[in-house]
């Protein structure tokens, strides 16, 4: 399963929105994350390590 994907099932599961997953990624990693920097790391537009991993992390999920 893509990244993307397990990404959103996961908020699904937690019901959750993407929009306290980028509030959650911003208090975590003191980045910029916003609605359209997530949709190029979703579609691999943009390499962002640092990121992918606070997502996995908040989230619990493997970035593979």
């Amino acid at each position: 399963m893509d990244f993307r994907k397990k990404v959103k099932y996961r908020l699904i599961d937690l019901g959750k929105s993407q929009k306290w997953l980028e509030d959650q990624v911003r208090e975590n990693t003191g980045l910029f994350v916003d609605s359209s920097y997530l949709a190029k790391i979703f579609n691999e537009e943009r390499n962002a390590p640092k990121i992918k991993a606070a997502i996995c992390e908040i989230l619990g999920i493997s970035e593979g």
